[in-house]
This record gives C-alpha cells, sequence and structure tokens, in this order.
C-alpha cells in the first residue's frame, strides 16, 4: 500500500525555496529539506505526483551520506523525525508532511557549479560527442558508442541553471568561476565519491553510469557534500544484467513517465513545454515502483524498513 503523495508543503518557517521538487525552510541555525513526490521532465514539472518518491530520495541521499562520510564531510544533521520535532517543537503539529521526507541539514555557502562524473557515454554527453568527438570541450577517443564505459572516469563540470538545462563547461571555466584550489579539491572529492557508489552499486547489480554532486563551504571553511546525493535523480542508475553498449539503457527512475512522454510528444499531443499533460495512473504507478524497486535493490530493504535514527545502520 502507497503512502499519501505530498505535493506541497506549508510549514511555519521561512520557505527560501521551492525547486521543482524539494522545498528548504530556513530553521534559523539550520535549513530542513523536503523532498516532495512532485516530478519533472523536460525541465516541466508535471501535474501529478508520483507516490513516494520524496521519500526514496531523502532516504537513499542518508543511506549514501552515512557511507561516505569517511571521504568526504557532508552537510546531514539528522533525519530522524524524533529528533527533529524536538528541537524545533513548531514543527511537531506538521510531522506528517516532512516525515521520512524531510533532512536537518547545515547551512553552507553552495559553489555555483554542478560536479558531475561520468563513468559511461551518455546523455548530453553521448550528444556533444556524437557532434563534435569532444565531451566538456575535451577531445575524446574516437570510435566510442553510446553507453560505452569510460577507460576512466571524466570529470565534467557543469554551470547550476536557475531554469532550463545545466551548460557543460571545461575544468578550467570551473577554476575561473569558484578558484583554481577549490575546483581541484570539488573534482577530486567527486572523483573519491563516484568510485565509492560505483562499487558500492555494482555490489547490488546496478551500474551508476554517471552522477551529479553538489558541494558547499560551511561557516569554518569546510567543503561539504549537500543536497542529494547518488539518487535515482541525480544519476543514471542501470541494471547490469540488462546492459548492452550501442543503443540507450533502461533505466531505474522515471523512465517509464519520458517514454510514455515522448510518446505524446510524437502524436503531437505535447511539445515539452508548461503546462505538463496529466498523466495515466499506469505511469505513475510503475515510476513509483522503479523508484522504489532502485532503493530495495541498493539497500536490500525495503522503504518502510529504513532505520530513520540510524541510516549507518541499513544495508
Amino acid at each position: 500500500m502507497l503512502n499519501a503523495t505530498l505535493v506541497s508543503t506549508d510549514l511555519p518557517f521561512p520557505l527560501r525555496v521551492r525547486g521543482k521538487v524539494r522545498d528548504v525552510y530556513d530553521l534559523g541555525d539550520a535549513l530542513l529539506m523536503v523532498a516532495t513526490d512532485r516530478v519533472s521532465a523536460f525541465d516541466v514539472v508535471m501535474p501529478d505526483p508520483v507516490p513516494r518518491k520524496g521519500e526514496v530520495l531523502t532516504l537513499i541521499s542518508a543511506w549514501w551520506f552515512a557511507r561516505t562520510a569517511d571521504l568526504v564531510p557532508n552537510h546531514v544533521l539528522s533525519i530522524d523525525p524524533d529528533h527533529i520535532a524536538a528541537r524545533y517543537p513548531a514543527l511537531a503539529p506538521h510531522r506528517a508532511s516532512w516525515e521520512r521526507r524531510g533532512m536537518l541539514v547545515r547551512k553552507l555557502e553552495p559553489f555555483p557549479v554542478e560536479c558531475v562524473v561520468r563513468g559511461y557515454l551518455s546523455g548530453s554527453a553521448w550528444k556533444e560527442y556524437r557532434e563534435s568527438g569532444t565531451l566538456a570541450g575535451e577531445p575524446m577517443p574516437p570510435g566510442l558508442r553510446e553507453s560505452n564505459r569510460l577507460e576512466t572516469p571524466i570529470f565534467s563540470p557543469a554551470t547550476k541553471a536557475e531554469s532550463g538545462h545545466d551548460e557543460n563547461i571545461p575544468f578550467g571555466r570551473m577554476q575561473e568561476i569558484v578558484g583554481g584550489e577549490a575546483a581541484e579539491r570539488l573534482r577530486d572529492a567527486s572523483m573519491a565519491l563516484y568510485d565509492r557508489g560505483r562499487e558500492t552499486a555494482a555490489s547490488a547489480g546496478i551500474i551508476i553510469a554517471d552522477t551529479k554532486f553538489e558541494f558547499g563551504r560551511d561557516a569554518d571553511g569546510t567543503i561539504r557534500v549537500m543536497d542529494e546525493m547518488l539518487t535515482p535523480d541525480s544519476s543514471r542508475f542501470w541494471p547490469a544484467d540488462r546492459y548492452q553498449p550501442g543503443r540507450g539503457q533502461p533505466s531505474l527512475d522515471k523512465q517509464p513517465l519520458r517514454d510514455w512522454l515522448e510518446e505524446l510528444t510524437a502524436r503531437g499531443a505535447w511539445n515539452k513545454a508548461p503546462p505538463g499533460p496529466a498523466l495515466p495512473p499506469e505511469v505513475v504507478d510503475e515510476t513509483s515502483r522503479r523508484y522504489q524497486d532502485a532503493f530495495r535493490r541498493l539497500t536490500g530493504m525495503a522503504l518502510d524498513d529504513f532505520p530513520l535514527r540510524d541510516p549507518g545502520a541499513a544495508g
């Protein structure tokens, strides 16, 4: 039985930002990030939510943060609803809207770049390579096919777009934006996190083809990984047993939604611009199941069994 969906929140604290998926509240000394069940495709937020998607995003992120804290500090303070409600009593009456979806995090000064690591040639990277033989402006070996595994994962930064698509940039441009030393530290942290994530996911039969990280700096100068981490929204999760280079791969994410929208567009019934079309129940249901399947494969447990008090004990 799927839990009730959450489309939007209204909590008694200042709303810092309402993104495509997350509502972020300023609690004074910390932030509360609430992952809703909103779903976007082609940069358009759909009118129908995907049940339990927000839970999956929050809890997978918490699972990864706990498993990579020895590599890179992160922004997580707690996902335990008892702890959060005790620390901020005004949230307690609204607990049903943020429990299991809310993450209490440190306030950071974000770096204005997306730190993308690519282990396989897919998506915008495949498009650029096919057109120019480059990735983020850097030459690549000839003869690669779509979805080819790259001999060495590539760090491919991007600008953070307020709307529309992020833009891949060369590492030199990233150095200009954030400074040379910071750029190198963010690159090294991203590569270490991706290596850990790829190895961990492989043991669960999942290929993490690529992913993006966001980082921020706290008041004492510590660089921390933030936002979400190695989720089906920020990464391409491919089932290893169905991997076949030379074509696009099935994904453990919102692929059923994207496929249905592509068919709609091909019929001329939608132009990939707002507003999004109403979604058939079967597409919503299958998309929800994909997210939950990714969670179950990765962590080895059902969503309802996740230990909120100690994410490090999961799996």
